[in-house]
């Protein structure tokens, strides 16, 4: 694309589609010179009206008997115009006029006074060319005016005030900002994109071996994942114009303003091909036409529109259009197939490697100490999605910035997070001891099972400090490792650990509190789920008896079975939340002891680390150094393994390191 086209655009971009500065000047003009003649003809009828006076007939003979007429106009329509002699003790000098009579003798009188007189043919002309300029002619210039500003409108905007011209923002060049360097953790999806950005820039390689581009591509993916972003990367690859405007800018609540913007849409990117549409959440205007329920004209008929210029444009000439949804499962599948949208790209939540490489990003441009380890944070934010951790650094950035810091440390950071999923310290919440206690009991609940289950991940944190998301407590767990696959033993054990508070409650002061409706509502989706998705019931065995809606936004599970089989899943779910509970109250049971002394820790000091936590459900004070006693092995030297007799005699006290745990000898 040329100099020229880019100027173009530009220009475009900046009058937003509003008509050149000269016609508004044409437009202004013709509005002052209609209120000028408005003006002068208000006025001339006033200043008539002012200095023109009606008279009898018999006053106007008797002004001729006295000599004062100086001139008389007769004309056609009977009526006599009579200027008097100029009086000049007057101030004002009336002209007079009078209805004409059936008098022969009027004119011998006028002679006799030697008035002047003369008819006068053009009244009727007058009274015709007054109603002209006085009412005919403003209303038709403001009717011309009228008409050409519709005019103007219609053709710069499609249609009436522009209801059906596209909304389309149209960039050129790297206008965005965006490249592809500034999206992480989606590797697989950027490397899709690099290859259309490379067709539209190298069509030649492509055409030789007889390769097409395709027609378009769809980024599907749960909100926060960078679909946007991306599409904001391809603008600023590619150097083509770039029309970007939402699914809901079709709709309208005028019939067949949708389909017209598509109309037009289509025809301002052929007319810049090469160049890429870009269409944010197409489900407001793709979604499975299905009559079942009543139908929607207006937008069908906006998707019918968007199908037939699909299949409408030639893609040699370099026209592709990007969409992006998170509801893919509601559209309709014509808009779905291969010669629409040729490629279906998953913009999915980052693993391990993507979250370090997305806190990378937008860390760079903040100020960072030598304590931050960007693999522990991405460890500790499973789950999170690229806008998430964005947050985080931005978070962390304001904490440090108020606790006075210039630089960002491990500590702000693993409170962001903190603050990005369970919210701020509330402060102003003061429990009471009684509560406080209650709170201590039910969290080391959580984390001691944690501890005692082989299949739990570590403990990071315990904390009772009431937080502004409304939970007064909460145990922090980090994976040692990232996973992405559950085996059954781990799902046990989770569902153990989430209903360990509710155990240590129950245990401690023979009574429950209100505190465990979150943790039950998750162990009961985990039950269910393993029940009737991952096949891990004796009773079901292997069969699939729920489906998944909404897989990207709220993942809502459908059963897909009788009622007769809904009532027996609703049995087995209950009977294996049972026996994890009984598990948890049985080991609560067991390490009473344990319990009392890390609750009463908890209690008088509200939060501790996952290092002091450990340190005093093993009898160590928290923080202290400890020995490790290795005790003499003997391997049996007849044993297959050909391992000699190993024996290790001496006590040895080591420390463990505040920093990093590691023992050292």
């Amino acid at each position: 694309m040329d100099n020229n086209e880019n100027k173009n655009i530009d220009n475009q971009n900046k009058q937003g589609g509003r008509p050149p500065k000269r016609f508004h000047t044409i437009i202004l003009i013709i509005i002052a010179a209609i209120l000028t003649m408005l003006t002068v003809s208000f006025f001339t009828t006033m200043l008539e009206s002012a200095t023109t006076k009606e008279i009898t007939y018999d006053e106007f003979l008797k002004m001729i008997d006295e000599g004062k007429v100086e001139r008389v106009e007769f004309n056609d329509t009977g009526k006599i115009t009579i200027k008097p002699v100029k009086d000049s003790s007057s101030p004002v000098n009336y002209t007079y006029w009078t209805m004409e009579l059936y008098d022969d003798s009027l004119l011998d009188r006028l002679n006799k006074a030697g008035v002047v007189y003369k008819g006068n043919e053009s009244e009727t002309r007058s009274i015709i060319l007054e109603i002209l300029v006085g009412w005919i002619l403003p209303f038709a210039l403001i009717y011309l005016f009228m008409w050409f500003i519709m005019r103007k409108i219609s053709k710069s905007s499609g249609g009436v005030m522009g209801v059906g011209k596209s909304n389309a923002k149209v960039y050129a060049q790297k206008a965005t900002g965006v490249t592809f360097k500034d999206v992480a953790g989606q590797d697989e999806s950027k490397e899709s994109l690099k290859e259309i950005v490379d067709f539209l820039h190298n069509p030649g390689k492509y055409v030789q071996i007889g390769a097409k581009l395709p027609k378009g591509a769809l980024l599907v993916g749960p909100p926060g994942t960078g679909k946007t972003l991306l599409a904001k990367a391809v603008a600023g690859e590619a150097n083509v114009p770039f029309f970007s405007l939402s699914g809901s800018d079709f709709v309208e609540m005028f019939v067949g303003v949708g389909a017209s913007r598509v109309r037009d849409l289509f025809k301002q990117a052929q007319q810049q091909a090469p160049c890429i549409i870009f269409i944010d959440e197409i489900d407001a205007i793709g979604k499975s036409r299905d009559s079942r329920f009543g139908g929607n004209d207006e937008r069908e008929q906006t998707l019918n529109q968007l199908l037939s210029e699909m299949d409408g444009f030639d893609s040699s000439k370099g026209l592709f259009i990007l969409a992006a949804t998170n509801r893919p499962d509601v559209l309709d599948p014509a808009l779905l197939r291969p010669g629409r949208f040729d490629r279906r790209i998953i913009v999915d939540k980052p693993d391990l490697k993507g979250r370090i490489d997305t806190l990378k990003v937008h860390s760079k441009n903040v100020i960072l100490d030598e304590t931050v380890d960007f693999e522990e944070i991405g460890l500790a934010t499973s789950g999170a999605v690229g806008s998430d951790l964005a947050n985080m650094i931005n978070e962390a950035a304001i904490m440090a910035v108020k606790a006075g810091r210039k630089a960002i440390s491990q500590a702000d950071l693993f409170e962001a997070v903190e603050v990005v999923i369970a919210g701020k310290e509330k402060k102003d919440r003061v429990l009471n001891e009684k509560e406080k206690r209650t709170v201590a009991y039910h969290e080391v609940g959580h984390a001691l099972i944690t501890a005692l289950e082989k299949n739990a991940e570590p403990v990071q944190k315990i904390t009772i400090v009431p937080r502004t998301m409304g939970s007064l407590g909460y145990v922090m767990q980090v994976p040692e490792e990232e996973k992405y696959l559950m085996t059954k033993l781990e799902l046990e054990a989770r569902l153990v650990t989430l209903l360990g508070g509710r155990a240590a409650e129950e245990v401690v002061f023979d009574t429950v509190t209100t505190g465990a409706s979150n943790d039950m509502e998750e162990a009961t989706e985990i039950a269910r789920s393993m029940i009737t998705r991952y096949g891990m019931s004796e009773k079901f065995g292997l069969m699939s008896l729920a489906d998944v809606e909404n897989e990207y936004l709220s993942g809502r599970k459908v059963l897909n079975c009788s009622e007769a089989t809904a009532a027996e899943i609703d049995i087995e779910v209950k009977e294996l939340l049972k026996a994890s509970y009984e598990k948890a109250k049985k080991l609560i049971r067991e390490n009473r002891e344990t319990l009392d002394r890390i609750a009463q820790y908890l209690f008088e000091h509200e939060t501790i680390t996952g290092k002091q936590f450990m340190d005093i459900m093993e009898g160590r004070e928290a923080g202290e150094p400890y020995e490790v006693k290795t005790e003499a092995v003997e391997i049996d030297a007849e044993d297959d393994t050909d391992v000699a007799e190993i024996t290790a005699k001496e006590t040895e006290t080591v420390e463990v390191d505040e920093k990093d745990e590691e023992i050292e000898e």
